[in-house]
């Protein structure tokens, strides 16, 4: 059985940090690119970064660039989720995704709350 395992979310000031783990069990990561997504209250599920099998590409959405690194280590199947500067919209459910040709996955989802 395959399970993504993410780490606590948490409660953080603006303009703090907080970094996200997430690791793949009952398989190899390097099968699948990685990434995080969001869902603020009442919103939609929406796309914030990503990384390749191999780590060598990724992609950010244009709201957290700049703020946020994805990266991972295949050695421990586990993607990590960098959030530096934080902002009040930040404050969301984080997801973690692992997503190949023929199969997805997702975690659970752990909260992430910005406070001013």
């Amino acid at each position: 059985q395959v399970r993504l395992v993410e780490s606590e979310g948490g409660l953080v000031q603006a303009g703090g940090s907080l970094r996200l783990s997430c690791t793949i069990v009952g398989r190899a990561a390097s099968d699948y690119t990685m990434g995080w997504y969001r869902q603020a209250p009442g919103e939609g599920r929406e796309l914030v970064t990503t990384i390749s099998w191999s780590g060598d590409r990724t992609y950010y959405a244009a709201s957290v660039k700049g703020r946020f690194t994805i990266s991972r280590d295949n050695a421990e199947n586990t993607v990590y989720l960098q959030m530096n500067s934080l902002k009040l919209e930040d404050t969301a459910v984080y997801f973690c995704h692992a997503e190949r040709e023929d199969d997805q996955y997702w975690g659970q989802g752990t909260q992430v709350t910005i406070s001013s």
